[in-house]
């Protein structure tokens, strides 16, 4: 999945999988990240909030991610 577009269900372009968060506890991917893990935490945070998309609001991946649309 790494590099692949992410698109969502109503066709917007969000990026492309970068990096992958994981849930080490509970064993699951928890976030597709569509920029790369920046060393500030300061950083982390605005991409987890602005650049990220939850691994539950996947609907399919097959040619593309395809993900839920969210509204902020």
């Amino acid at each position: 999945m790494y590099g692949m577009d992410v698109f969502t269900d109503s066709g917007k372009f969000l990026g492309t999988a970068q990096e992958f968060l994981l849930d080490v506890e509970k064993g699951v991917v928890s976030r597709i990240l569509l920029d790369r893990v920046p060393s500030s935490k300061e950083q982390l945070k605005q991409i987890l909030k602005e650049k990220s998309v939850k691994y539950e609001n996947i609907k399919s991946v097959e040619d593309v991610i395809v993900v839920k649309h969210q509204t902020s």
